[in-house]
């Protein structure tokens, strides 16, 4: 079984947070966004004195619109990673390699599994029915390797890039923008699909509300044009970066439709690293050509 779905069958067993009296909203979204760190990160998060499940699956419905929070501070790892090479003299392509392994040692390499059992059950199975049987193979196949072997080369390749046109502290700011932007794409397939499997772990997680996911929406965005136009991006840079992200997503809830007729986990984390890919490849196609390192 895949662990992303190890891990949600996991949190699915343990009880669910319920809604009730409780903190106010201030305090009740920063319970939100300590779940989602919880849920999609392996960083120590402790029980927060007002929270009244800290250790319950998050209620997907609402809880996810914290997640570009979340994702904001997974993508602090990857850049703290990032500025210490730097700072250590490694060079842009070792700095970036080490914010990448970073980021796959917070999160336990939650969303790259999910992007390997995608590759491997939409393209290695003739059916609807074997694709899902595949993807819950915990076994990578061949096309699996080598998607998550061209997933990291590229987010390598466009940090290392990146870095050669902007300052180590912008290329850094654009980590995080990219992990809370990244994490708001993966909601879609949630949002854009039916659950692929009538009783998979996906299908008990349920579906974020419009509004949590427009709340999340509109907090990457905030988060990218204040942490990115200070840093020297364009707006318009930013712009596309933040559609190409959300088309990334919409593209692949599309295949998946036609492949599986849904949703499961696995495409969940498969959107959020080409949701990733595509934000950095935004960013670097409108960035400066020529910029202090």
């Amino acid at each position: 079984m895949p662990r992303a779905e190890v891990k949600m069958t996991q949190d699915n067993e343990m009880p669910q947070a319920k809604a009730g009296p409780g903190p106010g909203p201030a305090l009740a979204f920063l319970a939100d966004a300590a779940a989602c760190l919880r849920f999609y990160s392996r960083l120590p998060v402790p029980a927060l004195p007002f929270e009244a499940a800290p250790h319950a699956m998050p209620d997907f419905s609402r809880a996810v619109r914290a997640l570009p929070l979340a994702g904001a501070a997974i993508g602090l790892v990857g850049a703290l990673a990032f500025l210490l090479a730097t700072g250590l003299g490694f060079g842009t392509y070792l700095a970036a390699c080490a914010a990448v392994a970073a980021l796959l040692v917070a999160t336990g390499v939650f969303h790259e599994d999910g992007l390997a059992d995608t590759a491997d059950g939409l393209w290695g199975g003739a059916t609807p029915e074997r694709r899902l049987t595949i993807m819950r193979d915990s076994r990578v196949g061949s096309y699996g390797a080598a998607a998550l072997t061209l997933d990291l080369m590229i987010r390598v390749g466009l940090i290392a890039a990146l870095a050669g046109r902007m300052p180590a502290l912008a290329t850094a700011l654009a980590l995080v923008a990219a992990a809370a932007a990244s994490r708001t794409v993966g909601l879609l397939p949630f949002l854009l699909l039916k659950p692929a499997r009538s009783d998979g772990a996906a299908h008990a997680a349920g579906q974020p509300t419009q509004a949590a996911f427009a709340t999340a929406a509109a907090g990457s965005a905030v988060i990218a044009f204040l942490l990115l136009l200070p840093a020297g991006f364009g707006f318009l840079a930013i712009v596309l970066a933040l559609a190409l992200a959300a088309s990334a997503g919409a593209g692949l809830s599309r295949i998946a439709r036609a492949k599986i007729g849904g949703h499961t986990g696995d495409i969940a984390g498969a959107a959020q690293q080409a949701g990733e890919i595509a934000f950095l490849a935004g960013l670097l196609a409108l960035a400066p050509l020529a910029g202090a390192s």
